[in-house]
C-alpha cells in the first residue's frame, strides 16, 4: 500500500482503535509493544494524554501520543504502519505532535528513542531534536541504549 500524503486524515484516537493498535504494536515493536490494557490506561488519562491517528480510507496508517504536563510535554509513542513507511508520514505526524504540544502551552517536547533506530533518530534530528542524555541498556531484552531527546517549541526558551 502506498500512502499518498494528500489522502491522509488525522483524527483523535478512540477505544475502537485499540485492537488494531495492539496488532501494529506487535508488528513494529515486539518486546516493547504496548498491550490493549496499556492503550486503555492511556485513554483513561485524557485530557492530559492526547492521542491522534492518521488514516487512509478509514484504515490506520500511523499514530502518536503526548503527555501534556505543562512546560515539558513527552512524546509517549509514534509509529507508522510498515506498509505506509517511506512516504513522509512520520514527519507529518511528528509535525502534528509538535504543533499540538505547543498549542497546549509546552515549551519543550521530550522523547526517548532506541539508539539502534536510525530512521527515527534521523527524523527527530531533522525536526530539531537534540540528544540530552543516554540511558544505558534501557531497552530489554537486547541491552539497547535509549537516547533522551528534546526539541524547543516555538515560543520556548532554549
Amino acid at each position: 500500500m502506498t500512502a499518498s500524503a494528500d489522502l491522509i486524515t488525522a483524527r483523535p484516537l478512540t477505544w475502537t482503535d485499540i485492537p488494531r493498535l495492539s496488532e501494529v504494536e506487535q508488528d513494529l515493536f515486539r518486546d516493547d509493544a504496548w498491550t490493549a490494557q496499556t492503550w486503555w490506561a492511556e485513554l483513561a488519562l485524557r485530557p492530559r494524554r492526547d492521542y491522534i491517528v492518521l488514516t487512509r480510507d478509514d484504515q490506520i496508517v500511523g499514530y502518536a501520543g503526548l503527555d501534556l504536563a505543562g512546560e515539558v510535554a513527552d512524546l509517549m509513542t509514534i509509529a507508522i504502519v510498515p506498509q505506509a513507511q517511506g512516504a513522509g508520514l512520520g514527519a507529518r505526524l511528528l509535525d502534528l505532535v509538535l504543533e499540538r504540544a505547543g498549542e497546549a502551552g509546552a515549551a519543550y517536547l521530550m522523547l526517548e528513542v532506541r539508539d539502534d533506530n536510525a530512521a527515527a533518530k534521523a527524523l527527530y534530528a531533522r525536526a530539531g531534536f537534540e540528544t540530552m542524555t543516554i540511558r544505558r541498556r534501557y531497552y530489554q531484552p537486547g541491552d539497547v541504549d535509549a537516547l533522551v531527546m528534546r526539541a524547543t517549541l516555538d515560543g520556548g526558551v532554549a
